[in-house]
Order: structure tokens, then sequence, then C-alpha cells
């Protein structure tokens, strides 16, 4: 599969069940193959707390420490991303939120992926159960004031954090 794109040619060089690794002149590059693009949810509580999830994350070969997160599309591709990471909340966490406001975005990766983020925050956060049967994940529930300290004893621990969380809590302006 060869196609034009900004003056240079994509060449699709391997396709997994749900990768594809391209080259665009001599960049090689990761893409989703449903087109999937990801969204992050910064929710604080109504008790003032943050809600952050820890899964295990292969590719790094560890834990890792981020927002709520997930992918929009990757399952119905008419899945808006403010859909998206409404489900991603309550699947991974067990809160609802009476509404998500759209922080912004951009590409998360762009040396690696084509993959794009989009950043919601959650407004009017409740808890209506428990994170979904099929989700690995501990939460954690952390004032934004001790998040720095927090992650950097988790570091300590030998737990990884992702950076976007702090391109959310920025955007959120925790």
């Amino acid at each position: 599969m060869e196609s034009s794109s900004a003056g240079s040619r994509e060449r699709l060089l391997y396709e997994g069940r749900f990768l594809s690794l391209k080259q665009r002149g001599s960049w090689e590059y990761v893409d989703r193959r449903a087109g999937a693009a990801g969204v992050m949810v910064v929710a604080v509580t109504p008790e003032g707390a943050l809600l952050l999830v820890e899964e295990e994350r292969p590719p790094v070969g560890g834990r890792v420490v981020s927002l709520p997160a997930g992918l929009a599309g990757d399952e119905d591709a008419a899945e808006e991303p403010s859909q998206a990471a409404a489900r991603e909340l309550r699947e991974e966490t067990g809160y609802e939120a009476q509404a998500l406001d759209l922080l912004g975005g951009g590409p998360s990766s762009p040396g690696l992926s084509a993959e794009t983020v989009s950043f919601y925050l959650a407004r009017g956060v409740r808890r209506v159960g428990e994170p979904g049967p099929q989700e690995r994940i501990r939460l954690h529930a952390v004032r934004p004031g001790e998040v720095r300290s927090w992650a950097r004893e988790r570091e300590r621990e030998g737990i990884l954090i992702h950076p976007l969380l702090w391109a959310g809590l920025y955007l959120a302006r925790l």
C-alpha cells in the first residue's frame, strides 16, 4: 500500500491485528489500524481527590500511573471522543461525570506514532460502581496538591508515571 501525503509517499511495512508499521520517506512510525484516537480524563471527586489509574503496560515492562484513558473508535468507528472519555472513566474508575469539557489535545508521541490524544475535564463526578471486571486497574485518589510528591514516591517503587498525566493537569489548571 502506498499513498501520497504532503508530497511524500507512505508505505505499509507491516500490519498486525491492531497496529500498522508505516514508512514515509525515511521515517518509520506506528498507526492504529482502526484510526482510533486517544482520550484522557481529568476527574476530581467531590471530596477533592484526583482519580488516577495504575495498570500493567507490556511495552514498557511495568506498571504505569496515568489519568483514566482509552481509545475512541477502536470498537465502534462512530464513537465520538467525548463518548469514549465517558466510557473509559466509567470502565476504569467506576465514576461518571455530569459533563465532560474538552481541554485540548494533539499528537501523543509524534516521533513514533500517528496517534492523537484529547484531554477532557470531568465535571460533576460521582461514584456509580466499581471499575469494569475486564479492567486490571488499581485506582488511586490523590489530592491535586499532593500529586507531585505522590508520583515521586511511586517512581521510587519502580512504577512509571505517564508524562501526559502532567499535560492533563496543566490543561485543567490543577
